[in-house]
């Protein structure tokens, strides 16, 4: 009986897996490429020579970032799971106005997550729209909509924090005074610290808690379904 409930477990624990491991890939994917290519847009054809403005995740993917922390956070029941891919590389020299420009691009991340969001509803609704018709296909078209709109909110609102190298720290560096900027970005070596910090101490979830909780009461309810 104990062996069949640990078989039923892991099952229940591989199919959760499955189903957010589509979603976090393409969020994570989607939201490097819109930098390349809104820095392509501004200027800057980095990314694009080194092969990165594509959708093939293997270009993007961080072994730890985009498969180990978003994995355990997802085991570990955290209640937050975000990731990351590889940097695509930006050259701001390359911008006319470097500061601003720079800040536009970091700013496609964040709005290609919510754009995906959007989708994602889109997903759900069809999966209800298939109904009893298919119901496995309707049942995972429902539930992987839902990770989708899950990761790609948490992702967006996580990114416009002002913490660097955070998105929202680029734009709050164009904000700032010059000669303030300068130092507010030095803060970067310390950024992954910083909010791991806030993640292991619960600061996170107080932060983006009620953010969160709004955007995704009014994407699930888009969706016709109660929230994650």
């Amino acid at each position: 009986m104990t062996d069949n409930l640990s078989l039923s477990n892991l099952l229940a624990l591989l199919e959760h897996i499955a189903l957010w491991a589509v979603p976090v890939i393409f969020a994570i994917t989607v939201h490097e490429v819109a930098h390349g290519w809104v820095a392509k847009k501004y200027g800057d054809n980095t990314a694009s020579m080194l092969g990165r403005l594509t959708l093939n995740p293997i270009k993007h993917i961080d072994l730890v970032g985009s498969i180990i922390v978003p994995g355990l956070l997802l085991i570990t029941g955290t209640g937050f799971i975000f990731g990351w891919a590889k940097p695509v590389p930006v050259n701001p020299n390359n911008f006319k106005n470097p500061r601003a420009d720079m800040a536009v691009v970091a700013l496609a991340g964040p709005v290609s997550n919510i754009v995906m969001a959007i989708i994602w509803v889109l997903v759900v609704r069809i999966g209800f729209a298939i109904g009893t018709s298919s119901e496995i296909t309707a049942s995972l078209l429902i539930h992987m909509g839902g990770a989708g709109i899950g990761i790609n909110l948490m992702l967006a609102l996580l990114n416009l924090l002002p913490i660097p190298p955070l998105d929202g720290s680029r734009i709050l560096s164009w904000l700032l005074p010059r000669h303030l900027s300068q130092y507010y970005n030095q803060l970067e070596r310390h950024g992954f610290i910083i909010l791991l910090a806030l993640l292991w101490t619960g600061l996170l979830g107080k932060i983006l808690g009620y953010p969160l909780f709004a955007a995704q009461e009014l994407f699930f309810s888009l969706a016709g379904t109660p929230s994650y």
